[in-house]
């Protein structure tokens, strides 16, 4: 199966010179977690994620769009599936424009979730989700401020934390999305000085609850099932409430690629 059959068509996009405050705007109304980004020509340069948005600190900024821009790999709608599977785990990224040849216009985009909506685990992918799951998990508390959660994000590329109680049991997620939704977007900041734990809200303000979870012993199937039943990017794993590990969207791709080829 081809790109084509499971790409968004006509997805909406932002230009390299557009102010970045634009393109959190686009991004905050539409719920996106990526936009692809474009130049004068209509050609695509690239993708802007919420992950660049949220390095956004001063409160009023003309930053263009053009210096947050990353590189996506060359996907074209002729391309096979787990080919594309394949480039955009290797390219760390979760949604990725899809374009016309050579000369790069943008004609749909593609997601990790599209992909898993289609693809399924093959015979040598592994049985249960504890043989794919990241057990060192950062977490976080929910009287921890934004501030701290938000440079977290920005040092180690998270996409989400877990947010757990005193005593290790499971309570919520704070993503990107949440941050961005909720506008705290430029947390980093506060009035143009370095912010403080004490100027941002706490997490337990815009964390997303309950935190969906599955025992160790689900199996693969089960986690795409329940990723794309709540359209989440990752989901915990716990026994008794307390938390094992997180399986994320590429995890559960890369799982089901073993033994494709690619």
């Amino acid at each position: 199966m081809t790109v084509e059959r499971i790409m968004s068509k006509n997805p909406l996009y932002v230009k390299e010179t557009d102010l970045m405050t634009h393109a959190r705007q686009v991004m905050r109304d539409h719920f996106l977690r990526g936009v692809p980004v474009v130049n004068d020509s209509m050609k695509v340069s690239g993708i802007l994620t919420d992950g660049d948005v949220l390095k956004i600190r001063a409160t009023k900024s003309n930053v263009t769009v053009e210096g947050y821009v990353k590189e996506t790999p060359m996907i074209t709608p002729e391309m096979e599936i787990l080919k594309a599977a394949r480039l955009m785990l290797d390219a760390a990224q979760h949604r990725v424009p899809v374009v016309s040849g050579v000369d790069r216009q943008l004609v749909g985009i593609i997601s990790d979730a599209d992909i898993l909506a289609t693809i399924k685990p093959t015979k040598k992918s592994p049985l249960y989700i504890e043989e794919i799951m990241m057990t060192d998990v950062t977490t976080c508390y929910p009287d921890d401020s934004i501030t701290k959660v938000w440079h977290q994000m920005l040092e180690h590329d998270y996409t989400g934390i877990p947010v757990v109680s005193h005593t290790n049991e499971t309570i919520g997620m704070v993503t990107r999305r949440d941050i961005i939704k909720a506008g705290y977007a430029r947390v980093g900041e506060v009035d143009g000085r370095s912010a403080k734990a004490g100027d941002a809200p706490k997490v337990e303000k815009v964390m997303s609850t309950p935190m969906y979870t599955l025992p160790p012993e689900a199996s693969v199937k089960e986690a795409i099932d329940k990723i794309l039943q709540y359209d989440i990017g990752r989901i915990a794993v716990a026994s008794n409430k307390k938390l094992l590990g997180i399986v994320s969207r590429s995890a559960l791709v890369s799982a089901c690629l073993i033994g494709t080829g690619f």
